[in-house]
């Protein structure tokens, strides 16, 4: 690999950092990501705060892959030391927000897609740089796959050190709420509804959905939030709570929504059932070359943009999850060549 590849790539990260890039408000990347692309000699697409750009020539008939990382950040932890903004090289350690979620990510498919744009594939490439993956926004990657040609394969950079995840568990939101009626506490009166929700609750708590996932595992359902009452004199005539659900590939979240409401007396609403499990399959001809390469498959816990995906995805970047959102996030500049090298050796000659 040409190391020239892994320095640019390095330093357009630093550059990246420099810039705030909260969620939905990507806008200064962006038009730096847009700026430094064209001067590669390419053209980049833009919808929003996502940038995008194909392979030259590009072919229907030939299939397409889709390299995709996302450009925002969470807000920087109040225990920051550094300045979050301030890239920092300490020998390896390059310091500072989003390096690791998901700039390294960024910067090491886009010079990926420098590198095999450069040499005859079999397939279409596409780099996508979208926005709002970390409040799973409509305005980033499901905006932006609108405007794409159809995708057969994706690879969704995060920081998994650069095994892949080729499935990875959904989640759905629901809001409960259990009615009964009002009354005075002293007296023998009103439906309480936090008794009535009472039994609900047992089943969240309990209830095992029959099927597991070799990769994923059992579907998950915690409660999460719950309130009822106005004053401790009053019996209470609602009672709300909140149910974190996550999915595997078994199950569509509608499919749980519907055994949800089979078995509960409250009323149940899901906050929204888009983002799904997903799971490709073993015998892929990226997923098995992956495997040759010595890369370990596993299923994620963790919702990224591959639960916007139709298409046989697997996530895979350079970086370590457990970085991800703390106070002194970090990226190995090593682990980024790593990442250009390994990705390259994944993709080049691969027939789909």
């Amino acid at each position: 690999m040409d190391q020239q590849l892994s320095s640019d790539a390095v330093e357009l990260l630093k550059e990246m950092i420099a810039i705030p890039s909260f969620s939905r408000e990507e806008g200064g990347v962006a038009d730096m990501l847009e700026h430094y692309i064209e001067l590669r000699g390419y053209v980049a697409a833009r919808k929003g705060n996502n940038i995008w750009l194909t392979s030259p020539g590009f072919d229907l008939s030939k299939p397409t892959i889709l390299l995709n990382s996302h450009i925002d950040t969470v807000k920087p932890a109040s225990s920051w030391k550094r300045d979050p903004f301030t890239p920092t090289s300490e020998d390896d350690k390059l310091f500072g927000l989003g390096s690791n979620d998901a700039g390294a990510s960024v910067v090491s498919l886009l010079h990926t897609f420098f590198h095999l744009t450069s040499t005859h594939q079999s397939y279409n490439l596409i780099f996508a740089a979208s926005a709002e993956e970390e409040v799973s926004g409509s305005n980033g990657i499901e905006s932006l796959l609108k405007e794409l040609p159809k995708i057969d394969f994706a690879i969704v950079g995060e920081p998994t050190n650069m095994n892949m995840a080729v499935a990875e568990k959904g989640l759905m939101v629901v809001d409960c709420t259990a009615t009964g009626v009002s009354g005075h506490a002293a007296r023998d009166e009103g439906y309480n509804a936090i008794y009535k929700a009472l039994n609900d609750l047992e089943w969240f708590r309990t209830y095992q959905f029959p099927k597991q996932s070799n990769l994923l595992g059992a579907v998950k359902m915690s409660v999460t939030q719950i309130n009822a009452g106005t004053q401790h004199n009053v019996v209470p005539d609602k009672c709300t709570f909140v149910v974190d659900i996550r999915s595997n590939e078994l199950y569509s979240n509608q499919e749980i929504l519907d055994i949800i409401r089979q078995h509960t007396c409250v009323a149940v609403e899901p906050r929204s059932t888009r983002l799904s499990s997903t799971a490709t399959p073993l015998d892929h001809p990226i997923v098995t070359r992956g495997q040759k390469l010595q890369r370990t498959i596993y299923g994620s816990p963790t919702l990224s943009d591959q639960a916007l995906l139709s298409c046989p995805s697997i996530k895979i970047g350079p970086g370590d999850s457990s970085r991800s959102h703390t106070a002194e996030e970090y990226i190995l500049e090593s682990e980024i060549a790593h990442a250009i090298e390994l990705y390259i050796r994944l993709l080049d000659g691969i027939e789909l």
